[in-house]
């Protein structure tokens, strides 16, 4: 009698185990992760009931858990769980629960909190990643041809990485015309591409966070007149876990901020304020002038040692071609304009949507140089054919035209901080490398 329970008890949690996991659609993602909170988020497959337990890698047999979501349809499925009782600079784990059962996973589910380091000890050594453009290949909404999307194994080689952060710098969904006139529509390609099997481990070891671009905001190109953008705005919370969207609870937007170390990260909306291209009787704006004035208070306030400004267009690229910041030269140069006469020490833009990576240099007399490293494109269609563009602020052996993911490594004393970028192709090969001591990002007097 005691075997035939044993066997029944066996089957019953084999079953609600296998059913379980085929509740779980894409997921489990950490979002952001500040020193007394983390955000956990995971999308099922239908109507269900969700948390995660979590627990302190130094003590392992001491667990908690988030709230507990009731996922619905309206919400594509998804649930955004909080985990309020982690500590600052630790590592975590963390196991997903559905209906109860958990559902094991084949990869490491972990985060690191940020450290408090201030007063007590050189800035902590730690690993962003980041790059743009991530096209999933669906047949029935692409278009003829030879597919546009490819080397979904970059996901795998970033993930092997093992960054602290990972930052999505746009066109992070590809909408598609089936897709971005309808809220169906919308999220089932953010559904599709979240679900992408190579992208589960990077998302579920490392902090995510993401600004849009074209793509992901609407058609290509496209700008504040797009009909529509209060849906790919709602599309956009229910899939990403930043700290917060928009400057204020009254804003619209996507733009954000969070810190690590001695890094501010500034998350800026190149689509929500933008005025059309080919308008030319306007005031010209990509950022508008609340979020301009906002980044500029803050950059200004800000006491780290490096402010990461990442947009979805390139910003220091010399060519008024396609959508770079060239094209809005006014606003452009105000903004550097603005940088120097605030005297802010350790801007450094990240940028994407060319499908081409490159580091750019501005340098201009009397102050630092600025950087602008371009990483695009993860798994859309590279463009090889910029290298010709005449770009005068690139930095020789930059240019890659190929899908690959660059590496933002901070390490050394408080003294002697170094910043490396480096680039890597899809299997995880390095392309370039440039070490920047942040001695040489500091204002001159």
């Amino acid at each position: 009698m005691t075997t035939l329970r044993c066997a029944v008890c066996f089957f019953l949690f084999s079953a609600l185990s296998l059913q379980a996991q085929n509740l779980l659609q894409s997921g489990p993602m950490v979002g952001y992760t500040e020193m007394h909170e983390a955000m956990l988020w995971v999308q099922s497959s239908a109507a269900a009931k969700v948390y995660f337990e979590y627990y302190d890698s130094l003590a392992p047999s001491h667990r908690y858990r988030t709230n507990v979501v009731q996922t619905e349809a309206s919400e594509a499925f998804t649930a955004h769980c909080v985990a309020d009782s982690v500590q600052q600079g630790h590592r975590y784990f963390y196991d997903v629960f559905i209906n109860d059962t958990k559902v094991s996973r084949p990869y490491p589910t972990t985060f690191r909190t940020p450290p408090l380091w201030q007063f007590r000890t050189d800035p902590p050594q730690f690993r962003i990643c980041f790059g743009s453009c991530a096209y999933i290949n669906e047949t029935d909404d692409d278009r003829p041809g030879t597919p546009y999307g490819g080397d979904y194994q970059i996901f795998t080689a970033m993930a092997a990485a093992h960054p602290d952060i990972t930052l999505w710098l746009g066109d992070n969904v590809y909408l598609r015309e089936p897709d971005w006139n309808s809220r169906s529509g919308i999220l089932h390609r953010y559904t599709h591409t979240r679900s992408l099997p190579e992208m589960q481990p990077l998302l579920a070891s490392c902090a995510n966070y993401a600004i849009w671009d074209d793509h992901d905001f609407g058609p290509n190109d496209c700008d504040r007149g797009f009909w529509n953008k209060e849906q790919t705005f709602d599309a956009f919370k229910l899939f990403w876990a930043n700290p917060r969207y928009g400057m204020d609870n009254n804003s619209r937007g996507i733009n954000s901020y969070f810190s690590f170390g001695d890094v501010d990260v500034f998350l800026l909306d190149d689509r929500w304020w933008r005025s059309p291209d080919k308008r030319k009787n306007c005031d010209r704006t990509i950022l508008g002038k609340e979020q301009f004035d906002w980044l500029l208070d803050n950059l200004a306030s800000s006491t780290a040692a490096i402010k990461l400004v990442c947009i979805g267009g390139q910003v220091l690229n010399s060519e008024a071609v396609f959508e770079n910041y060239a094209t809005y030269g006014e606003e452009r140069q105000r903004l550097i304009d603005a940088i120097h006469a605030e005297g802010v020490s350790g801007v450094v833009f990240l940028s994407g949507d060319r499908h081409h990576t490159e580091l750019s240099i501005l340098n201009d007399k009397g102050f630092y140089p600025l950087y602008d490293i371009t990483s695009s494109p993860f798994t859309a269609g590279p463009n090889p054919k910029a290298a010709n563009e005449p770009n005068k602020n690139r930095v020789s052996g930059t240019f890659v035209g190929q899908h690959n993911y660059a590496l933002l490594d901070f390490k050394g004393s408080r003294t002697d901080r170094v910043m490396v970028i480096s680039d890597y192709d899809a299997n995880g090969t390095q392309m370039w490398s440039k070490e920047i001591s942040l001695k040489d990002m500091k204002t001159k007097q």
